[in-house]
């Protein structure tokens, strides 16, 4: 199992965390830009929700998940303020099917390097439920690349290939970095994978 965090104390706390830095990754950005986060989008571990909020601002029918409520009220709040018509659930990424819907377009923005391995291979098989067969996921990860040992599970790239080996197509990964909220350290590597449902 994956080591417990208090999700709901980490987005109650006055300061948000370090990978909340209250606008969307611009690898991201970079992808809505070019027209590429469509159709019916899914963001699991959607936090906030500055991801599926540029989603929808960019015409996808949005939906974020999070297991925490605490994110979830202040995704929906976001979306209300901006007059945006994304959706937010209180849901768990390791059981999407529970949803029962298909989606075009998965988002992970640092959700599959929380995992262990366990949860991971359930978190793709949970992935696998809900996009559909010619659909596209892209997920940022921390990588191996970054020097140090805080912060999250560092992941290489023949992981993210084998995690994805049965019933998916590795399109790409390529070397990106997150920005991120932390004093002294702007950014962190990561991955960004780009994967097909086949």
């Amino acid at each position: 199992m994956t080591e417990p965090h208090d999700w709901e104390a980490i987005y109650a706390a006055e300061a948000p965390p370090p990978w909340d830095i209250g606008r969307p990754q611009p690898a991201f950005v970079r992808l809505a830009e070019a027209g590429l986060l469509r159709g019916r989008f899914l963001d699991p571990g959607c936090r906030t929700g500055e991801h599926t909020l540029l989603a929808a601002a960019h015409g996808a029918d949005a939906l974020g998940v999070d297991v925490s409520a605490n994110a979830i009220d202040k995704a929906r709040h976001k979306a209300a303020e901006r007059g945006l018509a994304a959706r937010f659930e209180v849901g768990d990424a390791l059981a999407l099917e529970t949803f029962v819907l298909t989606v075009d377009t998965v988002l992970d923005s640092g959700l599959f390097h929380v995992f262990d391995d366990a949860d991971r291979a359930r978190y793709v098989e949970s992935l696998a439920a809900v996009l559909a067969p010619g659909g596209r996921a892209y997920i940022m990860c921390f990588s191996d690349r970054q020097p140090g040992d805080w912060g999250p599970r560092r992941v290489r790239r023949e992981e993210l290939e084998g995690a994805f080996a049965d019933g998916w197509g590795i399109v790409d990964i390529v070397a990106e970095s997150f920005e991120i909220g932390m004093a002294g350290l702007a950014t962190a590597q990561s991955w960004l994978a780009t994967i097909d449902r086949l």
